[in-house]
């Protein structure tokens, strides 16, 4: 699992009680279907795309490097929205989703 944003970090210092209940949250979420890691890491990334969610659209970038998807199965998912959130939202999103993958390789 990757490391959490700083932001996120300070959050969870300042605040333990609440991401923590956050993190439950979101791990229930997680378990409630027959969804496998990748599969649920691609669909929470189309979501943080739909919503337009800079910061969310990193994280599951990230997420679903660390489950295994490749950068091109990534892109993907931000290519199958150009029916149904357009070109502007498609061409948002790659760019979103290149920050992360271009940030990783600039770490290699």
């Amino acid at each position: 699992m990757p490391k959490p944003p700083e932001f996120y970090l300070q959050m969870k210092e300042l605040h333990p009680e609440l991401m923590d209940s956050f993190e439950a949250l979101s791990q229930s979420a997680k378990t409630a279907g027959p969804l496998d890691d990748k599969t649920a890491a691609l669909a929470k990334l189309a979501l943080s795309i739909g919503a337009g969610l800079e910061g969310s659209t990193h994280s599951s970038v990230r997420k679903a490097l660390s489950a295994g998807a490749t950068p091109e199965e990534i892109e993907h998912v931000a290519i199958l929205g150009v029916t149904t959130l357009g070109f502007p939202t498609t061409m948002r999103a790659r760019a979103w989703i290149l920050d992360v993958i271009n940030a990783d390789d600039d770490r290699d």
